[in-house]
């Protein structure tokens, strides 16, 4: 059965991401309706679904379109405060929304490998370190921080490099006495991220309301 087009709107349609974004949907035969970014906006029909490739400092602008237009939300911006993140709790009461610091689906799988790992080595040291381009504004990364959330129970570091152009390198390490095991994924291009917003897009425009991670998109909820 075919899936139906969908009318989506991004916020930082000219970014690295967004752009990314823009390509895999169209591709996917969904519909490009609105964008914002520097340059202004551009609208053609109401989104069904919005999403946000910005920064935090545009994000009172994407709440402004969201109750505008009282979408769907799916937010892939880095470094969102605690109360940008309770408001996006507060919408989730009325409406879906996806929210998550990485949408690689091997990401996924490396929480899930890194959990059953630490669930065994517990008593062994754990480091964890990331690189990324140089333009990425958030240090540690959002993807890293979710990676030690799996390892909450101990202090565990977070080494940060940002270095040319990275796309996103994460690993994370445990050291026993006579042995090293490393959990690393490595994302070759941005076109990753884009197709788990995809996913994303399929999933939630399905929803009635509630607030949904990556996590929830791939192994269902």
């Amino acid at each position: 059965m075919a899936k139906r087009k969908i009318r989506y709107g991004i916020i930082g349609v000219s970014g690295r991401l967004g752009s990314e974004v823009k390509n895999v949907l169209n591709e996917a035969g969904h519909n490009l309706v609105f964008q914002y970014d520097v340059d202004g906006e551009v609208i053609t029909e109401r989104p069904e679904v919005i999403i946000d490739c910005s920064l935090p400092d545009v994000f009172e602008k994407t709440m402004v379109y969201q109750h505008t237009y009282k979408t769907s939300l799916i937010v892939a911006t880095t470094g969102l405060s605690e109360q940008q993140l309770k408001s996006l709790k507060s919408i989730s009461k009325e409406y879906p929304v996806v929210q998550s610091y990485n949408y690689s689906i091997g990401i996924q799988v490396m929480l899930k490998l890194s959990e059953m790992a630490f669930d065994k080595l517990k008593d062994w040291d754990i480091e964890i370190s990331e690189t990324h381009h140089r333009f990425k504004k958030d240090k540690p990364s959002g993807t890293a921080k979710m990676i030690q959330e799996v390892v909450k129970e101990k202090n565990v570091n977070i080494s940060s490099l940002r270095l040319g152009n990275v796309a996103g390198d994460h690993t994370i390490s445990f050291g026993g006495l006579g042995e090293v095991l490393s959990i690393t994924h490595s994302a070759t291009s941005r076109r990753t991220f884009a197709e788990g917003i995809l996913k994303s897009a399929e999933f939630i425009i399905n929803k009635d309301k509630g607030l949904y991670s990556f996590t929830d998109v791939v192994f269902g909820k």
